[in-house]
């Protein structure tokens, strides 16, 4: 909503009018997640498992250098909640290799006796020859698994930004560590195109 405010000189002749918005229309504007400065890490839905991907995350925003990251949820301009899963489990993989050869024989003799021509095949059953192999083997293989969904809440409830990352670990760090690092390179790679798009 807007309130117009006219200001009338009468001993001059002069009238202005300003426009300025209400305390309510501003309370409405969306607020950039480029104004954010203080961010409290909310405790993930989870579990034990879900604990510790937290505090990945919290290791991976503060190296960031993007917020200041805050145990004090009140001075918090903004809060990160969400659930997350941190789980190893074994896969078993079954395998088996069959292979068989079969040799056979076939005979064939023919003759020509008084203008009269013949022929005869005979299949030879004793020279069939069956070879046959049957090789399984079972291959346990431990893996890691995380997965967290988060967002970014503002104090009056809304929800500025979101993401899920997943992963199965990476070639130099765990599963954990890996999907915290994916949530810090989104809200980098978001907050970039936010600060692009006010010109900033």
């Amino acid at each position: 909503m807007l309130i117009l405010i006219f200001a009338l000189t009468l001993g001059q002749g002069v009238s202005k009018v300003e426009i300025q918005k209400s305390p309510a229309a501003a309370a409405s504007e969306p607020i950039a997640i480029t104004s954010i400065r203080r961010v409290y890490v909310d405790k993930f839905a989870g579990g034990a498992s879900a604990d510790h991907l937290r505090e990945m995350v919290i290791s991976s925003l503060q190296n960031s250098r993007l917020f200041i990251v805050t145990e004090d949820q009140d001075s918090a301009e903004a809060t990160l909640k969400g659930s997350a899963e941190d789980e190893a489990f074994k896969e078993i993989h079954h395998m088996s290799d069959n292979s068989h050869v079969q040799f056979g024989g076939t005979r064939s003799a023919s003759s020509y006796t008084g203008g009269r021509y013949s022929s005869r095949e005979t299949n030879t059953a004793s020279s069939h020859t069956n070879v046959g192999e049957n090789e399984s083997s079972k291959i346990e293989e431990r893996r890691h698994e995380a997965s967290a969904a988060v967002r970014l809440v503002l104090k009056n409830g809304d929800v500025i930004w979101s993401t899920t990352q997943e992963s199965l670990g990476a070639k130099f760090r765990g599963a954990s560590a890996d999907v915290a690092d994916k949530i810090t390179r989104q809200l980098t790679i978001d907050w970039q195109k936010a600060r692009r798009g006010l010109g900033e």
